[in-house]
């Protein structure tokens, strides 16, 4: 015999029904809302923001989560995020000119204040190389494609001479510096921390900083279709950068005392680091961008790149 249900207990289970599927489907909503950051960071600045996990909590109430992927140079974290591996990084001015024109869907989305000071020509103790002119036909060593190579492109042409005017010798900053110690160079472009450890542990001299030649912003990047759904998430990560620049410009002793752990550099070389960098991060600007298409011109001129670009079709939305 089937039993039948007395009319209260059938109302119950009706309305029991009727709000297990909202919940259901508020449960799938929910799962569905969540979103992740995954920041590719090197030894730094986002090290620091990593460090005091405020970005964690700034990001929390908006459902957020974020992943963190220590790379070892900014042309890596390119290669990552084209292949859809993070979200967010840091890198400097030359690196995302060539992810570009390889085709990577990159977006700029923060820089830093331009820190020229932060970028030099160095050249041997007792030199006879004593003025920027004296470089003609020496031998000048760099790395390929970054930041110092364009720098020495607007050096050399202030002082009226041209890029073939030199012998460019392409080595990364350790072998740079093993022929700079050997003698087999003449002269050493190269930028902080490098920099600063050949001043400090070297007595290299300094022939020329970039104040006055070029700006020397560091960048943060995304991917075009990253920052075009996440303008919320973007804007709080760049707020999170500047309190870190803003901390850091209060409390140089203090900065220069993380970094030196982060890097593994004694913190002597740290504090040159610090005293002579410039500190703050904001949006991207029109502006910022015509400086990175000056550099992306100069880099095709050279023939370091297959293509022209154009630097504004990597603009994340809202581009001041």
């Amino acid at each position: 015999m089937t039993q039948r249900l007395s009319l209260p207990r059938r109302r119950f289970l009706q309305g029991a029904a009727a709000i297990a599927l909202p919940l259901g489907a508020a449960g799938a909503w929910s799962q569905a809302a969540a979103r992740e950051l995954r920041i590719g960071n090197q030894k730094g600045y986002l090290s620091l923001l990593k460090g005091r996990a405020t970005l964690e909590k700034r990001l929390a109430p908006l459902g957020v989560s974020v992943k963190w992927t220590e790379f070892t140079a900014g042309p890596v974290q390119l290669e990552a995020l084209n292949v859809g591996s993070i979200d967010f990084g840091d890198v400097g001015e030359a690196p995302p000119i060539f992810a570009q024109a390889a085709g990577a869907q990159l977006a700029y989305v923060a820089a830093t204040v331009p820190r020229p000071g932060s970028e030099g020509v160095l050249v041997p103790k007792g030199s006879a190389i004593r003025t920027v002119a004296d470089l003609k036909g020496t031998k000048v060593a760099l790395n390929k494609g970054s930041n110092v190579h364009y720098f020495l492109v607007k050096l050399l042409q202030k002082h009226g001479l041209q890029y073939g005017d030199v012998n460019v010798v392409f080595l990364p900053p350790a072998d740079a510096r093993a022929a700079f110690e050997k003698g087999s160079i003449d002269a050493w472009v190269i930028w902080d921390p490098f920099f600063a450890a050949a001043q400090r542990t070297l007595d290299a001299t300094l022939l020329a900083d970039a104040a006055g030649v070029v700006g020397n912003r560091a960048y943060y990047f995304s991917s075009l279709d990253y920052a075009a759904k996440n303008g919320d998430i973007i804007k709080v990560v760049i707020e999170e950068l500047d309190k870190i620049d803003q901390w850091g410009q209060a409390n140089r002793n203090a900065l220069a005392g993380e970094l030196a752990q982060i890097w593994g550099i004694p913190k002597p070389v740290v504090e040159t680091v610090v005293e002579r960098s410039a500190l703050g991060t904001g949006p991207i600007t029109k502006a910022i961008l015509g400086e990175q298409q000056q550099i992306a011109d100069t880099f095709f001129e050279l023939k370091l790149i297959p293509k022209r670009i154009n630097v504004l079709e990597a603009a994340a939305p809202g581009l001041a």
